[in-house]
């Protein structure tokens, strides 16, 4: 089955740029309704809606910084916190990017080359349809919106264009201005665009960094003067990196101003919310006392159990990679050439440049650094078959990696010893059925960490993954310590039953608890994912849903975003879980 991004891949190769961009237009302007219908939905509580805006006038001001307004996954739920905050009494404040930013996240080299991009950015191609829509949308609420133009300054704008295109290339990634690190977000905006752990390689690299760096330098000083002119209590966005995002935060942070960011979850139905920084960041330092202490029991094991094992095909989750993954262990060793009666160890990658951008770096410099160690290592442990399993996102992903794994180890090492086995993104094989024959898997920063604890499989960290420091994996800190960890193998046992529990209870914090479901938003085919499911504006009341409420006191008050969901009954899917997972472990 041929899927959507697929499709587009397709059609970047037949179709000419241009024919691309007219048609694009055209179904934006007659077909798309990227953003949801509020006229519509507030209609027949009209009156009850204004007297609870002119209410909130004298509430909380409350920044909802959205700034790319094209962005049609964020402008749905954060028009929905705009609504549900201001019937709480929050004077809430929308900020929008009115097609002045000279690059911005919206930017990705799969629709824009960068040969257009560097030259006009994001205006021949999003900014129009980005700012316009979205500008209406969140006008017909009758809520304040400010818009970038309105904070910047024709000298300000001066000194961007000039700053960027004079300042040193190598100076950029480190540039910090009144304590704003403008090159270091600049940065992240590149390579997310191009999709890549590293400009290098890029031709026209420097060309579309120094337009973040411009863009970058922008943002800071639209939102710096727009903090200036209103004293706002708390604020909310999407992502919390790149840009402008990132610098939006930075600024909040720098005033003292609470902030929240939120993402996507990966549990159909849920998102994720933390206070002050990206979850990426906040979960690496969560006080293991948010979860340890939590009353377990048979229920609660049975449902993440359950859910966990629905994660190997991706049936309760808003991406699949693999829908259809071959599970056969006789099938995938003999495809592999692995003899899994004999130590294996598996190794997960995460994206290039998904984890440049959102681990830190620990043990390692980056994740590239970490793999060519590991292989060095197996490459003289012939009595041990290393499996490195690289990310399907690499290919399947939102943005496809320019810098794929497998072209990295190969300049490096281009014949490997025939104890590595490498299985590509491509393929159908099930990670989760050949880590679950190895002896320990490593990881950098993948989540599976969390899922393979959970199954008993003892994981060695060489990365910032969630999983770290909570009392569960082997956690390196340096390469010294990797080592020592690499010569322990093979383990002569898996995780205890007592760590295991441990790694089930964060594991269902993780998925459960931090992962907040909305009622009022459904899944749909396409993009966004999900739309919104309402009637009438008293389904954002207070006590209708218990999601919103904790996301809603969590901007609010600074009450953690955990969801109660030990006191709620989860869908299950797999009667047979444990049984099964037993059984895969003998």
């Amino acid at each position: 089955m041929i899927q959507n991004k697929e499709i587009l891949r397709i059609v970047q190769r037949i179709i000419p740029y241009s024919v691309r961009r007219l048609a694009k237009r055209l179904i934006r302007t007659y077909l798309l309704k990227p953003h949801p219908d509020w006229e519509y939905i507030l209609a027949p509580d009209r009156i009850q809606w204004q007297a609870a805006v002119a209410a909130a006038k004298d509430g909380p001001r409350c920044l909802i910084a959205t700034s790319t307004g094209g962005l049609s996954l964020a402008t749905h739920i954060e028009s929905i916190l705009a609504v549900a905050l201001t019937l709480r009494g929050a004077n809430v404040h929308i900020l929008l990017c009115d097609q002045v930013l000279p690059a911005c996240s919206e930017s990705m080299i799969q629709l824009i080359p960068d040969e257009v991009f560097s030259q006009y950015g994001p205006k021949k191609d999003i900014c129009k349809q980005c700012y316009s829509p979205a500008y209406k949308m969140y006008q017909s609420l009758g809520l304040t919106v400010h818009r970038y133009s309105e904070y910047l300054t024709a000298t300000e704008f001066q000194i961007a264009e000039k700053l960027s295109s004079t300042i040193l290339f190598a100076e950029i990634e480190n540039y910090v201005e009144d304590g704003l690190a403008i090159g270091e977000h600049a940065l992240s905006g590149a390579l997310r665009f191009y999709g890549s752990g590293s400009l290098g390689r890029e031709a026209l690299g420097e060309s579309c960094l120094r337009r973040y760096f411009n863009a970058s330098l922008l943002a800071a000083y639209a939102v710096r003067r727009l903090l200036n002119a209103y004293d706002f209590q708390n604020s909310c966005f999407h992502h919390g990196i790149y840009v402008p995002q990132g610098l939006i935060g930075e600024v909040l942070r720098q005033k003292n101003i609470p902030l929240v960011n939120w993402c996507v979850a990966y549990r159909q139905g849920c998102f994720i919310f933390s206070h002050h920084d990206t979850y990426h960041h906040t979960l690496l330092t969560e006080p293991t006392t948010n979860w340890e202490n939590m009353e377990w029991n048979d229920k609660l094991e049975s449902e993440i159990m359950d859910y966990l094992k629905s994660r190997w095909q991706g049936t309760r989750d808003w991406i699949r990679f693999n829908e259809n993954p071959q599970e056969e262990l006789s099938v995938i060793s003999n495809e592999l050439g692995v003899d899994f009666s004999k130590p294996c160890v598996g190794m997960l990658t995460n994206v290039m440049w998904d984890a440049q951008l959102h681990y830190r770096a620990n043990a390692f410099e980056n994740m590239l650094e970490w793999v060519l160690y590991t292989i060095r290592y197996f490459a003289s442990r012939p009595d041990l078959q290393l499996i490195i399993r690289v990310h399907p996102a690499e290919i399947k992903g939102t943005i496809p990696s320019r810098q794929p794994i497998i072209h990295e180890i190969k300049k490096n090492f281009p014949e490997l010893p025939s104890n590595i086995i490498i299985i590509p993104p491509e393929s159908p094989i099930s990670t989760y059925v050949v880590m679950m024959q190895s002896n320990a898997v490593l990881i950098y920063g993948t989540k599976a960490g969390v899922e393979l604890s959970s199954m008993s499989i003892p994981i060695i960290v060489g990365g910032e993954a969630w999983i770290r420091n909570k009392g569960i994996t082997m956690d390196a800190s340096s390469p010294e310590e990797y080592l020592n960890l690499l010569n322990q193998l093979p383990l002569k046992e898996k995780i205890s039953e007592e760590i295991t529990q441990r790694a089930r209870k964060y594991a269902y914090h993780f998925f459960f608890r931090r992962m907040i479901p909305l009622s009022c938003v459904e899944p749909t085919p396409g993009w966004p994912p999900y739309k919104l499911r309402l009637s009438r504006i008293k389904e954002l009341m207070p006590g209708i849903d218990i999601g919103l409420d904790v996301i809603c006191d969590g901007i609010l008050n600074g009450k953690e975003f955990i969801y109660p969901a030990e006191t709620i009954s989860q869908p299950l899917e797999y009667a047979e879980t444990l049984n099964a997972i037993k059984h895969l472990a003998c």
